[in-house]
């Protein structure tokens, strides 16, 4: 069992989100029961990398004196694995918000799907979603989207290291990804889908790995809180 030392000196933990909640809700749950566990005033907590709400999967959450190491974390690939669905598109890109265009898929074929994967490995330019967290002129970009706002949005370089589809059932495409720090997978989802010229929507997401850290191997945040508060 982790002292309160441990924690203070510094621990990784490995905890897998699940849906609905934000990155920072899971931090501060896992805040609110170790400071409650060794009646701590403070102690240092942080992510190393956001999941949007409405994905799944690995957090890496240092504490104490490895919360400099989240940088080092921060740097590492990172594999996801979803679904994309065709023939419909969304303002963020997932199902946060409404569909709000829909195209043909007569002329897709699993053939088309696998064959224009390979425009998305390597090195490419990519639009972050204006659903998104950024900060553009000190705002963020979600804020100019829910007011109407149409902004200009530099895309930035990132890197694909696999696409694999791993299964087609259309409209839903599933597939693995594994890619650079930045990467939206959202914004690879409604690229994929124009690709096609379909138009496209992440409607599933989950992270599955960070450098050779896996989610198989991660703790439900619930069944952390017990085992620390020894309800377990």
């Amino acid at each position: 069992m982790r002292t309160k030392e441990d924690f203070l000196n510094g621990q990784v933990l490995l905890i897998d989100k699940p849906l609905g909640w934000s990155s920072f809700q899971a931090v501060n749950k896992l805040k609110w029961a170790i400071r409650k566990k060794f009646q701590l005033k403070k102690i240092k907590i942080g992510h190393a990398g956001t999941l949007d709400p409405l994905a799944t999967g690995l957090l890496i959450i240092c504490t104490g004196k490895f919360t400099k190491r989240i940088p080092e974390f921060q740097g590492l690939a990172k594999e996801y694995t979803g679904t994309i669905t065709l023939g419909a598109s969304t303002p963020s890109y997932d199902l946060e918000t409404e569909v709000d265009k829909t195209y043909p898929m007569a002329h897709i074929t699993e053939a088309l799907i696998r064959k224009t994967t390979e425009q998305f490995l390597g090195d490419i330019q990519q639009a972050p979603p204006i659903f998104s967290a950024l900060k553009k002129d000190g705002k963020r970009l979600y804020e100019y989207a829910r007011a109407g706002e149409e902004i200009e949005i530099k895309k930035r370089a990132v890197r694909i290291l696999e696409f694999e589809i791993t299964a087609v059932a259309l409209p839903a495409i599933d597939f693995r990804i594994v890619c650079s720090k930045g990467t939206y997978i959202r914004s690879i989802a409604h690229d994929f889908g124009l690709a096609l010229g379909s138009g496209g929507h992440l409607s599933a997401l989950r992270r599955t790995k960070i450098g050779d850290y896996n989610v198989d191997i991660a703790l439900d945040l619930e069944v952390f809180e017990q085992q620390l508060l020894g309800k377990a």
